[in-house]
């Protein structure tokens, strides 16, 4: 998105979208549609405030007029409350999204299965990444479930790491060594499908080591204790049943 940004005009003066015929939605959508070549827009909607439109691409909102002659990149404060509606609508849009766990390059992930291995988790993580190793000790709490650690290497040095840790004899055995107890892993390199690991991350909106991504698509991003994961992994399991 930031590539974009150049192209824009900043609105500052809110108040020059007022006093006009508004367009439906899709006409709104068929107007922003050429200045965001190839990339999805998410979500469009009308707004309460001042006729805007709400648009969500690449996910980061902005706002627009009917025929998507300005751009406005910032945030709304609503003065009676003092509080940010752009920022309301982030957390609203956060917490809606899902991401489709059948949709992950899984065969691609450290498959470790524990207990009956029912229950199902995806994380993306960094071994270099410290809160990631403070998971890893949160997951020894966790039984009957099927974990698939996706590699994502987005730290100094955790390139070379993962390299290792994949091309193992033992992947778990290298992974545990290495994250529960700090011994680092011996292997020759081979070919990996770390690239293809980064690629899914970065079309994910991973921007953060570790992201958990549970079997209703819910993620979270950033380390949680076991009684939350498990709460999670029940939410999910009830989910799917349902």
């Amino acid at each position: 998105m930031a590539m974009y940004l150049k192209r824009f005009v900043f609105v500052l003066l809110l108040s020059t979208f007022s006093g006009t015929t508004w367009a439906d939605e899709e006409s709104v959508k068929k107007a922003i549609e050429p200045y965001f070549p190839g990339a999805k827009i998410e979500s469009l909607r009308k707004t309460p405030y001042l006729g805007l439109y709400e648009a969500l691409i690449g996910g980061e909102l902005f706002y627009t007029d009917e025929k998507a002659e300005y751009f406005f990149f910032g945030h709304i404060v609503d003065t009676k409350t003092r509080t940010s509606v752009t920022n309301e609508r982030l957390q609203e849009i956060k917490a809606a999204r899902r991401v489709p766990l059948d949709s992950l390059p899984l065969e691609f992930a450290i498959k470790i299965v524990k207990g009956n291995g029912e229950r199902k988790l995806a994380v993306f993580t960094d071994p270099n990444c410290p809160y990631c190793k403070q998971l890893e000790k949160e997951l020894l709490n966790i039984t009957d479930v099927t974990i698939y650690t996706l590699l994502y290497p987005v730290l100094r040095g955790s390139m070379e790491l993962s390299t290792l840790i994949w091309c193992s004899q033992d992947q778990i055995k290298a992974w545990d060594d290495f994250m529960l107890r700090g011994v680092a892993p011996e292997a020759d390199e081979c070919e990996t499908p770390l690239p293809t690991l980064l690629k899914s991350g970065q079309e994910n909106r991973v921007t953060g080591t570790p992201t958990l991504i549970f079997a209703d698509g819910s993620i979270v991003g950033g380390m949680i204790p076991a009684a939350q994961i498990e709460e999670r992994l029940k939410s999910a399991s009830n989910a799917e049943k349902n």
